[in-house]
């Protein structure tokens, strides 16, 4: 089954270059392309793309504000936003997540990367980059509270496979990478990451990051990276 995508950027030379990456694999084609975020939300309700690969600064409409359009229409519920930038600051992510994205990763990634991202994101999973990951707790390590009774019941919950598992998704992995590193499947690992997310009550995986730092199961290390060691 091809992923039909939505390139939305201002930079025509970056577009072609994702145009041409993004077609080269067997099962990604591009479909539209969008030089602003008004144009980006016109061609996803003409084309009902799987996913729309998109910037955050452009001109008229920026991504943010495209993102939070297409993401509260009801009609659109089937496309994914996928945010692809270079500012990975903790305002972007942060807004990005409350948008709808469903990923928020960096320009500086790879090629296969950004392919398998595209993937995750339209198989209904939400990607955020290592780097976007340290951001989300650093926002939180900036108004520290303390774990809520309630929390920290409800992680007791968890086995111990699933807490394993809910402090390498607070690192910034995907399913993929988690299975790779710990020599499971990746289905193994989407089981056990949804079971700990209807658990915990949370809608993502941005809020498993939150409840893995908030809880104590994982912590902030020196520099805002994430210790999946502890707890």
């Amino acid at each position: 089954m091809m992923l039909r995508v939505l390139l939305a950027d201002d930079q025509a030379l970056l577009r072609d270059a994702f145009r041409v990456l993004l077609d080269s694999a067997d099962d990604l084609v591009v479909v539209g392309e969008a030089g602003d975020g008004r144009e980006a939300v016109r061609l996803v309700r003409e084309l009902r793309p799987d996913v729309v690969v998109m910037d955050i600064r452009m001109p008229e409409v920026d991504g943010l504000a495209a993102t939070e359009q297409i993401c509260a229409d009801p009609d659109l519920q089937a496309t994914r936003v996928l945010i692809l930038t270079t500012y990975e600051t903790d305002a972007h992510v942060a807004q990005a997540l409350r948008a709808g994205a469903a990923g928020f990763i960096g320009k500086g990634i790879g090629a296969e990367e950004l392919m398998d991202a595209v993937r995750t994101v339209a198989a209904g999973e939400t990607l955020l980059s290592p780097h976007a990951t340290r951001s989300l707790v650093e926002r939180f390590l900036a108004t520290p509270e303390g774990p809520s009774e309630k929390a920290l019941k409800e992680l007791r919950t968890l086995t111990a496979r699933e807490r394993e598992m809910l402090a390498q998704v607070a690192t910034g992995l995907s399913n993929t990478e988690i299975a790779e590193r710990l020599f499971l499947s990746p289905f193994t690992v989407r089981a056990h990451v949804q079971r700990a997310m209807t658990k915990l009550g949370a809608r993502d995986r941005a809020q498993l990051v939150v409840i893995a730092y908030r809880t104590g199961l994982v912590h902030a290390a020196p520099g805002g990276d994430v210790d999946p060691s502890s707890g």
